[in-house]
């Protein structure tokens, strides 16, 4: 399985719940329209009051698709415009990480 996965961050001027409430109800439908997407997880920043360390980001996005053809094929969609387009809304495109990976899981309780 592969995933491609995007560390974001909120567009200057908007506020953290707009920036959820518009990612998670405008935004994530778009993205779970893409074809060949098996898994898409959004993780959103928490505030935590007495950690010592600020975040880099304010949330990561996770795509899952069952190869690299499929994830490139993906790419080329009008679905995958149309999300690629909304992003304007909301991210910051000077503050975004990106990369695509393959998971090795060291360690999974249940």
């Amino acid at each position: 399985m592969i995933k491609l996965v995007y560390c974001v961050t909120k567009k200057p001027g908007l506020t953290d719940e707009e920036f959820f409430h518009y990612w998670q109800n405008m935004h994530g439908p778009l993205g779970a329209r893409i074809p060949g997407l098996r898994r898409l997880v959004q993780s959103h920043r928490l505030t935590v009051p007495a950690d010592k360390y600020r975040p880099d980001y304010d949330g990561m996005a996770e795509l899952w698709f069952d190869s690299i053809e499929d994830m490139l094929a993906a790419r080329q969609s009008a679905e995958w415009k149309a999300s690629s387009e909304d992003e304007a809304n909301f991210i910051d495109p000077d503050r975004v990480a990106y990369f695509v990976s393959e998971e090795h899981v060291i360690l999974e309780r249940s």
